[in-house]
């Protein structure tokens, strides 16, 4: 009789089961089954939602670990459904998983300064009613694909471009962070490249302020949450040194950052339903052994094999 660990794939494949592949395009404003909705913001008469993922068995009592992501789209557009599937198996894994809306460009006509300000103000309010969504305080991840990356990185590490009136002794820091194919630089100075930045680096009036005050990477210092960063080596839109230089400048401030490869992957390979899902599971797999050695995961049981 020998024992081994039930790995992710395995765990995996028994929750999604025979799931249908989803559209490309994430339908807005999402529809879910399993996840409670809450306002978190109001602003020029709009209201922002969280839809939160609770796992079986929560108490209010509860200090659970939890994520927000939030969705890519260039600051522009996208749907807080992207994040569904990774939600629905971080709760069943025992966290407390929530996808966030935020204003974007083409529903709310909005530069992405106004997107920042809005995930931090999501971190905030998960923070500031932890003790009525048994949520521990201080175990809050951020995640996020893309621009959704950019936004999960900027609640750490960009010091301004806060709600103004907010209240910010109510900390908008995660306590970790997971990035997928994330944008983290837009402002020059930070590569040697400049054939990419002066295509890739943005322009105030498209962002509301200075590129440097949007640029994560330009705002690195010791002391940031620990994170991980899933890429595709070939992806055109966020190129793959970027993350590189990234995760060499976090490491060269004494700050945690993993870096995960995927040779020959594009934008946006992470999201479920693409290449039948194996780009998908393995991001997820590689995400819940992040998670296990920040301790937020409990790791993953043993079963009897005969």
């Amino acid at each position: 009789m020998k024992k081994f660990i039930l790995g992710c794939s395995m765990l995996l494949t028994l929750f999604l089961g025979c799931a249908s592949i989803l559209n490309s395009q994430e339908p807005y404003p999402p529809v879910f089954d399993n996840a409670r909705e809450v306002v978190y913001k109001e602003i020029d008469g709009i209201q922002l939602k969280l839809w939160i993922f609770n796992p079986s068995g929560l108490r209010l009592t509860d200090k659970r670990p939890a994520i927000i992501f939030f969705f890519g789209g260039g600051w522009t557009s996208g749907s807080p459904g992207q994040f569904e599937k990774q939600c629905e198996y971080l709760a069943a894994r025992g966290m407390v998983a929530i996808t966030a809306d935020y204003r974007v460009k083409s529903r709310h006509n909005v530069l992405a300064d106004k997107c920042v300000a809005d995930a931090k103000s999501a971190i905030r309010w998960v923070r500031k009613n932890a003790a009525t969504l048994g949520i521990d305080p201080v175990r809050i991840v951020a995640g996020g694909g893309s621009a959704g990356g950019h936004l999960a990185a900027a609640t750490a590490m960009i010091p301004t471009l806060d709600e103004p009136g907010e209240d910010k002794a109510v900390s908008c820091v995660p306590n970790a962070m997971v990035l997928f194919n994330p944008a983290l630089i837009t402002a020059p100075g930070a590569t040697k490249n400049s054939e990419f930045e002066s295509k890739m680096v943005l322009s105030g009036n498209r962002i509301g302020v200075p590129a440097v005050d949007f640029s994560p990477c330009h705002h690195i210092k010791p002391g940031l949450p620990p994170a991980i960063i899933f890429h595709g080596i070939d992806d055109p839109t966020v190129p793959f040194f970027t993350v590189k230089i990234f995760t060499e400048k976090m490491k060269e401030q004494g700050n945690r950052c993993e870096l995960v490869g995927y040779k020959g992957e594009k934008h946006g390979f992470f999201n479920y339903g693409k290449k039948s899902n194996g780009p998908f599971v393995s991001t997820i797999e590689k995400m819940d052994a992040f998670l296990v050695s920040l301790g937020y995961l409990d790791p993953l049981p043993e079963t009897e094999l005969y």
